[in-house]
């Protein structure tokens, strides 16, 4: 606990980025495989609507204690997630339908909230597009307990997730009960996204849990490679975003996104190379034979 208290804003915000890239790459995989990637967008906007409540909640009751926004929006991310899954069974032959349900419902919460919370434009920027210097020690403790417990559950139930993600139908054969699979993987989806949302920013935490991904496939050979090579551009997007959002004073999020772009521009080109390498290779074994 001293040496949580002795951590500085600076290191606060390193220590919950480095949690994040390595969890927001890791359900992106996995989304990825779903073909669900999208519905990082409809959460994160059920998150501030969350938020938005717990700001309100706090200032219009006389609590002994304080609310936490992050903990607000992490169980309105779980109800939202719930929702969805609920929503893809109504609409079986029609289940894209359920995000932009979700993501609507969570735009006209969340503008409704927001006008009725008093709270500045500049503290709601925050919320938006993310900051290094709003980790406080109580959202570094909700980030690190909820990124543990996420990380111990994806960890334990790996194999069931893959086989879920990859065939559904198989699974159920196989005796997996895919709905609750579903169900704990819809909220780990939005423990992500909530303990996101101080480093990178409710708008574009949906971009850390592609754009990692996106890059990684341009390298990887198997599912496996995928997960570890996402992981590993995930944190240096988050490293030299927020480093540089630091030193040039710009929105957090906004520069791990922009570093994020880079990278994925960076291995396209690469692949890209390596490709013209491979087909140049084998067309002088051809000329020599």
């Amino acid at each position: 606990m001293e040496w949580f208290e002795s951590l500085t804003f600076l290191d606060r915000g390193i220590l919950a980025g480095l949690v994040i890239g390595l969890l927001a790459p890791l359900m992106g995989a996995f989304l990825l495989v779903r073909r669900m990637t999208i519905i990082s967008e409809g959460l994160s906007q059920i998150t501030l609507a969350g938020i938005a409540v717990g700001v309100v909640a706090g200032s219009a009751l006389d609590l002994p204690w304080s609310i936490n926004p992050l903990i607000s929006g992490f169980l309105f991310a779980v109800a939202g997630a719930l929702i969805v899954e609920k929503l893809r069974t109504v609409y079986q032959y029609f289940q894209e339908l359920a995000i932009p349900i979700i993501l609507s419902a969570g735009l006209g919460l969340s503008a409704i909230l927001i006008s009725a919370s008093g709270m500045s434009s500049s503290e709601w920027f925050n919320f938006l597009f993310g900051s290094i210097l709003t980790v406080s020690l109580s959202d570094l403790y909700f980030i690190l307990i909820a990124g543990t417990i996420s990380l111990i559950l994806l960890v334990f139930l790996y194999k069931e997730f893959l086989s879920v993600s990859f065939d559904a139908e198989f699974a159920h054969t196989s005796g997996l009960r895919v709905k609750g699979l579903n169900l704990v993987f819809a909220a780990l989806i939005a423990a992500v996204i909530s303990i996101s949302v101080n480093i990178v920013g409710i708008l574009l935490v949906g971009a850390m849990i592609t754009l990692p991904v996106a890059a990684a496939l341009q390298v990887s050979k198997s599912f496996r490679q995928v997960i570890l090579f996402g992981i590993f551009f995930g944190e240096l997007a988050i490293v030299s975003g927020m480093l540089s959002s630091y030193y040039l004073n710009i929105a957090t999020g906004g520069m791990i996104v922009t570093s994020g772009i880079v990278i994925l521009a960076v291995m396209i080109m690469y692949a890209k190379l390596r490709s013209r390498q491979l087909v140049f290779s084998m067309q002088e074994r051809g000329a020599t034979k």
